[in-house]
């Protein structure tokens, strides 16, 4: 029997690390749920990641930064596609309540 899952369930009480965890993984694409709690990327780090993403922020908020660009805010309900090598990093997320992310990496179409 088949049984769902929640984007909102299970969560740890606490969260020394960002989590991560994988949803599906079908090969070309990866879906990834991410669980922040005042998480950020470490000072002058910037990912650059191999395969594109698409990622939605589904509770809390964040601020992102792309490289050579402002910051900007997200809440609940926005989402953003990161083309690969597309330097990023997350600046802020909410430190009181966690931030979910869902994020889809993806390979180009040829």
């Amino acid at each position: 029997m088949t049984t769902p899952a929640n984007l909102f369930g299970e969560l740890p009480p606490r969260l020394p690390d960002e989590l991560f965890q994988t949803l599906l993984d079908a090969g070309a694409v990866r879906v990834e749920r991410i669980v922040s709690l005042g998480h950020a990327s470490p000072p002058d780090f910037w990912y650059d990641q191999a395969r594109h993403e698409w990622v939605a922020l589904l509770r809390g908020a964040a601020r992102l930064r792309f490289e050579g660009e402002a910051p900007f805010e997200m809440r609940p309900g926005d989402w953003v596609n990161i083309p690969a090598h597309r330097k990023h990093r997350v600046e802020w997320t909410t430190p009181d309540e966690p931030t979910i992310w869902l994020a889809v990496f993806y390979d180009a179409q040829n």
